[in-house]
């Protein structure tokens, strides 16, 4: 398994300051050791109406130069709407993201089957906003109708992507994908060979499954892509300890990642693991969090990771099987 950086971490979205460019953030990544990037589909990292080909070829070549690599570009769709002049735009999005992800030379593009999305103010990002806009988008509307919706958008986006070389990883995101058993049932449902996973710890852990272990053997062969994410602190004898960041803002020790790491190895997933820091943070010294925030976080999200996949990769197959 490799490390990975995914850009939303310095988006601009939750901490104090503007976002990086993309070169800063090959930058950060290369300096944190990490083994790749992925960008981000929005502005204003991956909006593929900013990235022609030539701005394509020019990005992979400076991350080919720093030695990191560009694995992965993650969509920012909703594919639920029931409007559908909405979900006709948001398939000309996938399409052009999809253009814009082989011409960076990657073959994996993270999907979404719905997506609220965010809100910006002075203030800062909040998902409250768009939370209750798509609730009430969906109100009148049985849950069987939206999840047909989804399919059929997916489906379509899906002929694209493998003429064009692409995977699409399908996240256990919510809304409509609420559970990892949602997110394997719509892959079914679509059944593409160009549809696959993106199974992801903190999401599974907040959907109520127990045995990541179990879950990563449910999923299996499919999984192609994976994201974790917390805020991280060191230790005085050196260690990199985890933790979750809660509704409330409060704090509690992670503890589901070594397993979940188990059972990517026991799977044989040897793709990408990608920090995010994707959340509300909380006040540091009574002001914002700034950038140094997020430099400390994924600074040491790279080292907390790499050390449990490296513990990991010491215990013997048998061993793992065992769990």
């Amino acid at each position: 398994m490799k490390i990975g950086l995914y850009s939303i971490t310095y988006l601009g979205l939750w901490y104090r300051g503007p976002a990086l460019t993309l070169e800063d953030v090959i930058g950060r990544a290369r300096a944190f050791g990490y083994d790749g990037l992925e960008i981000d589909g929005k502005r204003p990292h991956g909006n593929p109406l900013d990235l022609p080909g030539d701005r394509c070829r020019e990005l992979r070549q400076r991350a080919a130069d720093a030695g990191v690599e560009i694995y992965a570009v993650a969509a920012n769709n909703d594919f639920s709407s029931p409007i559908p002049e909405y979900r006709e735009s948001q398939l000309l999005y996938m399409r052009e993201l999809i253009r814009m992800t082989a011409d960076l030379g990657v073959k994996t593009l993270r999907v979404f089957a719905a997506w609220p999305g965010v809100t910006l103010s002075p203030e800062g990002a909040r998902y409250t906003i768009a939370r209750q806009v798509w609730r009430e988008a969906h109100l009148p509307f049985a849950e069987g109708q939206t999840w047909t919706w989804c399919c059929d958008a997916l489906r379509e986006a899906a002929r694209w992507a493998g003429d064009a070389g692409v995977t699409l990883a399908l996240q256990n995101h919510p809304p409509v994908t609420n559970t990892p058993d949602d997110m394997l049932r719509m892959i079914h449902d679509v059944a593409s060979p160009h549809v696959k996973a993106c199974l992801d710890a903190p999401l599974a852990a907040r959907q109520g499954v127990t045995s990541m272990q179990a879950t990563a053997r449910a999923v299996g062969a499919l999984q192609v892509l994976s994201h974790f994410g917390g805020e991280y602190e060191q230790a005085a004898d050196g260690s990199v300890r985890g933790n979750v960041r809660n509704p409330d803002l409060t704090l509690t020790p992670e503890t589901y990642y070594p397993d979940f790491v188990q059972g990517m190895q026991e799977i044989g997933y040897e793709g990408y693991l990608g920090y995010e820091l994707c959340h509300p943070l909380p006040p540091v010294n009574g002001a914002p969090a700034s950038l140094a925030f997020a430099d400390i976080n994924a600074k040491l999200a790279a080292e907390y990771m790499r050390g449990l996949v490296q513990n990991v990769k010491r215990l013997p197959v048998e061993t793992v099987h065992a769990e």
